[in-house]
Parts: C-alpha cells; structure tokens; sequence
C-alpha cells in the first residue's frame, strides 16, 4: 500500500508540459540524422533529448508560476497530466517503431546491414534509464533552489529570492561539473593519450635509411618522434613500390617530422624539422608538403600516398607535431597551439623556400585533414604570401570554424548548395566530394589554387551550433547523395543529434562521414599540384588500388 502510494505521488509529480514536450523532442530523436547510430548512441541521445524537452516544459511551468497567472484545479490537473501521459505513451511506441526505418534509411546510403530487430527495444530501456538519471538531477537542482529561496527570502521579496536560489544553484552545479567531471575527465584524457604516444608499436623499428627521420644521422631521435610520428615515418610507398605500379622510375619519398618531444616551443619543433628537411634534400624535389597533422598528430596515410605515387616519389613532406590529444579534445583543452605550431613551420619552411631560386626550387603546397586544415589554413595570411605566393592547398574534411572555408561557403555562387558551393569562377579555390566536380569550374587557376574534398555527409564539416534554433542551410534541397532524405530540422534536437554526429564522425566505412578515401584524394592531388602525365586510365587505376588495397 505504501508503495503503492509512494508510486501515484512520483507520478502525479511530474509536469505535465515538460512531459508532453519531452516526449515530441523524444520523437524527434529518433528521426535520422548524418550519421547511422547504434541502439547505446541512440537510447542516449533520446534520453538527453527527452530531459531536455521536460526540462524546458519545466521551466515554462515555473515561468507562469512566477508571473501568478492563474493555474487549473487540483482535479483539471489531475486529468491533464493522466490524459498527457496516455497520449505521450501512444507517441513514443509509435516513433520507437518507425526508429528502424529511419535508421535503416541511413544505413542503405552507406551500404550498412540493416538494424536488429530488439533495436527499438533497447533503446527505449537506455533512454528511459537516462532520463530518469537526469530527472533526479533536475529534482536536486529544484530542491537546491527552494533552499537558497528560503533562506534568502528573509532580505529579498518572494520573487527575487527565487531568481537567487536559481543562480546560487545553478553555479554550484557548474563548479561541480567544471571542478569535478571536465577536469578529471581531461586529465584522465591527457594521461592517456601521453602514455600512447609514447608506445612504440613493435612492428615499426627504428629506420636504417639515413634520409629517413629518427634514423642513427637524423636530427630527431626515433624516441621523439612519437607513435604517430613513427608511423609517418615507417610507413608509405617506396620507390620500388612506385615504379612498380607506374612502369617508370621513380623516386624514394622524403618524410620529415618532428615529434613534440624533439623541442619545448613550436618555433624549435619547425626550426629542427626545417634543418631536417635541408639535409634529407628535400628542397631538391620538385614538390614540397608542409603538412599539418591531426590533434594526435596523425597524418592519413590516404592522403600522403596518392600524392607521392603521383609524383613517381619525387616529393617530400614535412610536419611537426602540437598535440597528442585527439582533435576534439584538442580543440578544447588547446585551441590555439595546432595554429601555432601551423604558423611556426610554415614561417620556416616558406623563410627558407623564398631564398632560393624560383626556377630550381619546388613547387610548395599545403596540406591538412581534419583539425590538420584548420590548422594549415592559418599558417599564413595571403598578404603574407601576394608577393611570392606558394602554389595551393588541399584541405580534406575542413572543421566548421575554419575561417577560409566559412566565408568561401557563406559567398558562394547563387543556386549552388552549401554543402558542394562553388565560389566566384573557380580560379582560386574550389569544392569536391566523393564524386569529382573540379572540372566543372573549368581550366583557368589562378597563382594560387585551393581545393576543399568534403564529404556532404561529415558532421566534423557541417556541425551547426546555431541549429539549436534554425535550420542550416545545408539540409535544404538538393541533398548531398550520402544525406538520409528524412533528415528533417528540428529545433533542440538537430542541435543533440549533430554534436553526436560530430562525437561519431569516424565511425563510418571509407568514403563517408570523416573517413576520407584514397580514390576521393586523387582528382584533388592532380587539380592542386598540375599533374599531367598521367592518363585517365592511370589515373582509374591508381583509384581502384586504393579501394582494392582496404
């Protein structure tokens, strides 16, 4: 019997607004996205989604409360909150039984099996679970704030006092959350990702070849190079590797890199790399990279290797290291040393390319994946460079606050979409996805020539934070080819869908979401460096080895 009551009260406790507004942003949650989500992903995303719903029926609630308007009859509420709850209950069975044809939707673009049939199922019990987590959370906060009302309604009127006990609430819970979980969890984070780096995988020994970086007559010890660094270093195509696809001789590419070990400052780090790239020769090819890794210091190898087999290896490449905390805690815990260490090694690199003369030295690019292009876009301001220019940059999978990319997207071409813009007419910079569309811009480039290769469906590109209240601009029709056609904006929850989206960004197979693909980086490498000796057959070829070789 007691329990029985205990029971009644909790349910009649809860806010009749926030239930029928959480349920619809419940609802909404289940609707697709950019990405496919697993059962664990999307039971918490829903039950977020559905807190925050409540949270904000909560809060209106408490808004007409405070502004005494009048409020229906113990028995009208009553009724209100059984007939809500009934009607809620009938929405969510019917949204967690569509909840696989949406994801399912996703799924088919991207060439994934189907979801399980005990998908709905599972995520009903996950959100359910972390609703209430929150619930009780909120119950706290309310709890916290009729304290501080009481006791500060001695010296304030009524009203005030609550505005009181809201803000001394509401800092007590972010001193805690900030003091307690965003610290630990950077700092358990940080720990982490030291200790990898340090790893030294046992299947990459430390380089004979002298012209290779961590080698015995190298200026960066092995053990400085850190694992990503290693990896860079030990792996890629060798010139027999290339001549053995090409038919023609080839060249061994040169790979320079400078671990975070090798220096204190960025400006060491790049004055080491620089000395490193002069004596390997590097100045001596026709094709120089700066590139700027990723937050872990990460260089994909997809983007590295088609550009060396399609300069026959005579090419070299150089990058320092600013982080090892993957990008997106990277991009919060140390948002401005990926630009840092971006400006220090192109001062360097273009410091020393200048001296030289224009008819021997190589021709000088940029390149970035990621948190890499954010990066490489601010190594240099163009009237830095107007006078003497480099020749161009591919930027693959650019970050949405990335400056260049925004303003190019946001003064596109009328009637182009946002998500594949062109801008102006193509002389200097340029857009590509999954299927190639450079030509289209036709053949005149400018001194300079830029490409982004973005996919449609990246959330790492397209992440919205003003979607919380509109619409963004590429979810408009036409659609990227890799976007689910359901994908419908809805305030609050497009915002918690795509910060998931972001968080799962590569978890998708190659060629979609943030994983970008060998093949895709062909067309832009031959665009942005003016290859011409390849054929199309070649160049059909060399795609097809990257797909084939996953």
């Amino acid at each position: 019997m007691v329990m029985r009551d205990w029971f009644w009260r909790l349910a009649l406790s809860f806010s009749a607004t926030g239930l029928v507004l959480g349920t619809l942003l419940f609802a909404a949650s289940l609707t697709p996205s950019l990405l496919p989500r697993p059962y664990v992903t999307q039971g918490l995303l829903s039950g977020v989604a559905m807190a925050c719903g409540y949270g904000l029926g909560v809060l209106l609630a408490a808004l007409w409360f405070w502004l005494e308007l009048p409020e229906p009859k113990d028995r009208v509420r009553l009724w209100l909150k059984a007939a809500a709850g009934g009607v809620c209950g009938v929405v969510v069975l019917v949204f967690l039984w569509r909840t696989a044809e949406w994801q399912n939707s996703i799924r088919a673009l991207m060439d994934l099996p189907p979801i399980e049939t005990a998908h709905p199922f599972y995520v009903g019990l996950i959100a359910l679970a972390l609703f209430l987590v929150l619930f009780g959370l909120g119950r706290l906060f309310a709890f916290l704030v009729r304290l501080f009302a009481s006791t500060s309604r001695r010296a304030a009127p009524r009203r005030l006092s609550y505005v009181i006990g809201t803000v001394l609430a509401a800092t007590l819970f972010w001193t805690l959350a900030d003091g307690l979980l965003v610290r630990f969890v950077l700092h358990t984070a940080d720990s982490s990702f030291r200790r990898l780096d340090q790893v030294i995988e046992p299947d990459t020994a430390e380089p004979s070849d002298p012209l290779k970086s961590g080698s015995a007559a190298s200026l960066v010890r092995w053990d400085d190079l850190g694992r990503m660094g290693r990896s860079f270093v030990a792996t890629g195509p060798a010139a027999k590797d290339i001549a053995a696809f090409t038919g023609k001789p080839a060249f061994e590419p040169l790979r320079v890199y400078a671990g975070l070990n090798a220096a204190e400052t960025p400006e060491a780090r790049a004055k080491i790399a620089l000395d490193e790239l002069i004596r390997v020769g590097g100045f001596e090819r026709s094709t120089l990279l700066v590139v700027m890794p990723t937050g872990t210091g990460w260089i994909d190898p997809e983007g590295i290797d088609t550009v060396e087999y399609l300069h026959h290896g005579d090419i070299a490449s150089v990058a320092i290291q600013y982080s090892y905390l993957a990008s997106w805690l990277s991009l919060l815990a140390e948002p401005d040393y990926g630009a840092e260490a971006a400006r220090a090694l192109f001062r360097a690199v273009y410091g020393h390319w200048t001296t030289l003369p224009k008819e021997s030295r190589p021709k000088l690019y940029l390149y970035g994946l990621s948190l890499g292009a954010l990066s490489s876009e601010q190594s240099a301001e163009l009237f830095e460079v107007i006078g003497d220019p480099y020749q161009g940059a591919l930027w693959a999978g650019p970050p949405f606050p990335s400056r260049i990319w925004r303003k190019m997207t946001a003064d596109r071409n009328p009637g182009t979409p946002a998500w594949l813009p062109r801008f102006r007419d193509g002389s200097y910079v340029r857009f590509t996805s999954q299927r190639n569309v450079l030509p289209q811009a036709g053949d005149h480039w400018g001194p300079m020539r830029i490409v982004y290769l973005q996919y449609a469906s990246d959330p790492i590109v397209f992440y919205d934070p003003y979607s919380f209240y509109r619409q963004p601009e590429w979810m408009t029709v036409p659609r990227g080819p890799d976007v689910s056609p359901d994908f419908a904006w809805y305030p609050v929850v497009t915002f918690l869908q795509l910060t998931l989206d972001m968080a799962m960004a590569t978890t998708t197979p190659m060629g979609l979401g943030h994983v970008y693909a060998g093949e895709h980086y062909v067309d832009p490498w031959i665009a942005v460096t003016g290859v011409t000796d390849w054929s199309e057959a070649d160049v059909a070829r060399l795609k097809e080895k990257f797909r084939a070789g996953r």
